[in-house]
């Protein structure tokens, strides 16, 4: 009997022993992936696109929702381009890795205002939207058919909105600066807003354009101003047609139909280095088809290691017509 309630004892001591050791264990950290990452396929947003075109998506970050505004001719059949909005959603799993991508067509009151303002009887394209610290406005820019039937520049202003709060929206009002008897489209500001580019065919074929803010002018004084020349972007421009430019820090990203590319327009990108923009860069068959790719957007996320691009493209596969696609971007350094 002594040498069983031995046994017992030790046992129960071992018993002991394992279950402190299994308390002090270190549990293991779930999260595998501390930030996100954009996956490298491109996903369209079939649930914004439709059997029509639609292409030339802005965006702009509001309240945790990631808005984007793009021109398409659904409305009409196939006819005219008016500006529609949307919401792209994602999540990220961070314990494996898993994407989810969402998307839909949206109904958000300031926004309806906005539109309706800025959609005309003619063609409505390139959206582009921006905040700006210098007077605390917040500015659309858009390019529409005018009376000669060319596309010019026009801009809208209005104070941030929020809640139930509707601010007045001032506009259309005329980018004078840039507007020419050509077709000026495409807009985009660098990162400081202090420069602006766009593409227009005033010498033939589309080519990519900038033209810089004087220093502490606000942006709707300095697009009021008398016309004043454009300087072309070195070493961007073809003998074909460079357009729909985008500038994210010292990326550029543009569509071009120029001889090398996979198909039709593709997308190309160039870094700003040592003062200047670098030979353009085919983004090559994960991203471009045989068909056309269209207005590339670059978007960022805190919580993302990459960042995301949205594009338009006539690629099969789609609704029909332009869709818009959603995929990861590296940056280089």
């Amino acid at each position: 009997m002594k040498r069983l309630l031995v046994n017992i004892s030790i046992v129960f001591s071992v018993f002991l022993i394992l279950a402190c050791l299994s308390r002090c264990k270190k549990t293991e950290n779930p999260i595998k992936y501390p930030l996100g990452i954009f996956p490298d396929t491109v996903l369209s947003l079939s649930d914004i696109n439709s059997a029509f075109d639609d292409y030339n998506a802005a965006l702009y970050e509001l309240y945790g929702d990631v808005q984007i505004v793009f021109s398409s001719n659904r409305g009409s059949s196939g006819g005219q381009f008016d500006l529609e909005q949307g919401i792209i959603s994602f999540v990220f799993d961070q314990t494996n890795g898993n994407f989810g991508l969402g998307c839909e067509i949206t109904i958000d009151l300031f926004m309806v205002n906005l539109i309706s303002k800025a959609n005309t009887a003619g063609n409505d394209f390139g959206p582009y939207r921006l905040f700006s610290s210098l007077d605390g406005f917040e500015y659309m820019l858009i390019s529409s058919v005018n009376g000669e039937g060319d596309l010019d520049f026009c801009y809208f202003k209005h104070l941030p909105a929020f809640g139930t709060y509707m601010p007045a929206i001032d506009g259309p009002l005329p980018a004078r600066l840039i507007n020419t008897s050509s077709d000026d489209v495409y807009i985009s500001f660098d990162i400081d807003k202090d420069t602006i580019f766009f593409s227009t065919n005033r010498d033939g074929n589309f080519e990519i354009y900038q033209h810089s803010r004087p220093s502490e002018t606000n942006i709707d004084t300095w697009l009021n101003q008398e016309y004043a020349p454009s300087v072309k972007v070195d070493s961007i421009n073809s003998t074909d047609d460079d357009k729909c430019p985008f500038v994210y820090k010292k990326m550029l990203v543009f569509a071009s139909d120029r001889p090398g590319g996979i198909g039709g327009y593709d997308l190309y990108y160039s870094l700003f280095r040592n003062g200047k923009w670098s030979s353009p860069v085919n983004f090559g068959p994960d991203i471009n088809s045989v068909s056309d790719e269209y207005r590339p957007i670059i978007g960022h996320h805190s919580d993302f290691a990459n960042h995301f691009m949205i594009f338009s493209s006539n690629r099969p596969g789609g609704k029909g017509g332009f869709d818009l696609y959603f995929t990861g971007v590296d940056i280089p350094d």
